[in-house]
């Protein structure tokens, strides 16, 4: 029996490959599904299921590709409904794999259909849980996701108690959790970095998992502090139930190099989005004017699902050369598919035709000071609320970028704003939003709040360790 964790960081998102005597089944799979198929056919094995846990809100599962390529069973626990051939399997169901068996266990509250899969080895020991979006390391599932006329919040939340303490703590402590996700993912508040445990040590220092905890605490504690899901959430839900075209469809579309000419036609003629990868300091020294920059060195897809609101938003790309496949890829990943194509080449030849370029100024922490001393602008923070909570600017303004959108009607355009997050990712995301919706005065502080700080220039407040807050 073998049990591996493919983990992609950009979606701090966990899917698994179990194999057991020539027999795989693959656990909430990315949209690309060739590395699946490749380790399979290297291990001379077939692909009989493919495990979903839910209908998954922050990517697109590679589902239907990899039943369509292999012929194996997609599987969903109760109440799943979805508009394509799936298996639903009953609580409890068991699935034989080789010499191993996976029970489904259904386990309703992150959404009502989330089921966690048990692996029994070949002795009839319970191993490992699967557990999807139910369990994660150091936290729950957020139930806010799944809320309909009939069914709040507090109700997912209760039914999210019941099936932990019925189906799930009832568990030997030594089975090994295997989660949909880590730290970094927005499926949950409080996600450790580690990626798998004990299950004994998670009744230990999971606090969801407190055994003296009631239903109404634990209603409480889980629903605290949540914020609001970024807006292209429901949007992967449709996608991944209802159904989507072929990666590889959407990869040959985008996969178009266009001329500087070609490029700016089609921005003209169609009002595409340009989206510019590159790193945060490569672009603030020249862009496309109206263009967004999300660099391909952060969290990317998540980015850009919480700041561009509908998935089927047209897109054009400047990548630095050789990236153009990686972003359409990544893209693919959170169901924005109708890229038009790349700028051949990069930035390089659109600076070369002697189109127009904008740029972004940069001040170091000792200019924004003295800046500051003559009262020549405002700061602006971008950082998350747990974040600037903890720790900021005194008297600053926090606007957090996921929050950009609604708030930016706040924000003046007749002075100076110097922006900043942590490090430099974010704060370059909001400028960029900011000079496309016509914000002329905007200034990035380089290095971010972790270089103002060290500067010891300015006053910042007290300390306070982010575990004291209600810190996504």
């Amino acid at each position: 029996m073998k049990i591996e964790q493919i983990y992609t960081g950009c979606l701090a998102q966990g899917a698994y490959y179990i194999e057991s005597e020539g027999e795989v089944a693959i656990i909430d799979p990315l949209r690309e599904i060739k590395p699946y198929v490749e380790k399979a056919a290297q291990a001379g094995a077939t692909i009989k299921y493919v495990l979903e846990t839910h209908f998954h809100a922050d990517f697109v599962s590679g589902h239907l590709d990899l039943a369509r390529q292999t012929g194996a069973d997609i599987v969903y626990g109760p109440l799943a409904q979805p508009n394509f051939k799936a298996h639903i399997a009953t609580d409890g169901e068991e699935l034989p794999l080789g010499s191993v068996k996976i029970r489904v266990l259904h386990t309703p509250g992150h959404t009502m259909e989330s089921s966690c899969y048990l692996l029994i080895d070949e002795t009839g020991k319970e191993t490992a849980l699967f557990s999807g979006d139910t369990l994660f390391i150091g936290d729950v599932g957020r139930p806010d996701l799944a809320q309909k006329a009939d069914l709040t919040m507090n109700d997912l939340a209760g039914y999210l108690y019941e099936s932990l303490r019925t189906k799930i703590m009832t568990l030997p402590d030594d089975v090994l959790v295997y989660p949909g996700h880590g730290a970094g993912s927005a499926c949950g508040k409080n996600m450790s970095s580690e990626t798998s445990d004990t299950l004994g040590n998670q009744k230990r220092f999971n606090y969801a998992l407190r055994a003296s905890m009631s239903k109404e605490e634990f209603i409480r504690e889980v629903t605290d502090g949540l914020l609001a899901p970024p807006q292209y959430f429901p949007q992967n839900v449709a996608l991944n139930k209802q159904g989507y075209e072929s990666i590889d469809t959407v990869l040959e579309r985008g996969a178009h190099a266009l001329s500087p000419g070609a490029f700016e036609a089609a921005a003209n003629e169609t009002g595409a989005l340009i989206l510019d990868t590159r790193p945060a300091q490569i672009f603030r020294q020249g862009f496309i004017p109206n263009s967004i920059n999300i660099g391909l060195g952060g969290q990317f897809a998540p980015w850009v699902g919480t700041l561009i609101p509908d998935v089927k938003h047209q897109l054009l790309l400047v990548c630095e050369p050789g990236q153009e496949q990686e972003a359409l890829t990544r893209l693919a990943r959170v169901g924005y598919d109708q890229v038009l194509g790349f700028l051949a080449g990069g930035f390089g030849p659109w600076q070369v035709s002697g189109k127009e370029i904008d740029t972004i100024l940069s001040v170091s922490p000792e200019s924004l000071a003295s800046r500051m001393a003559e009262n020549e602008g405002e700061i602006i923070d971008v950082r998350k609320p747990g974040e600037f909570a903890a720790e900021h600017i005194a008297g600053v303004r926090n606007i957090p970028l996921e929050y950009l959108n609604e708030h930016m009607a706040e924000l003046p355009k007749n002075k100076t704003l110097f922006i900043h997050c942590a490090g430099g990712y974010r704060s370059m995301i909001a400028v960029s939003i900011l000079r496309a919706r016509g914000y002329e005065n905007l200034v990035d502080v380089t290095g971010g709040f972790d270089a103002i700080r060290k500067s010891g220039l300015f006053e910042i407040t007290d300390y306070v360790c982010p575990t004291a807050l209600n810190k996504e």
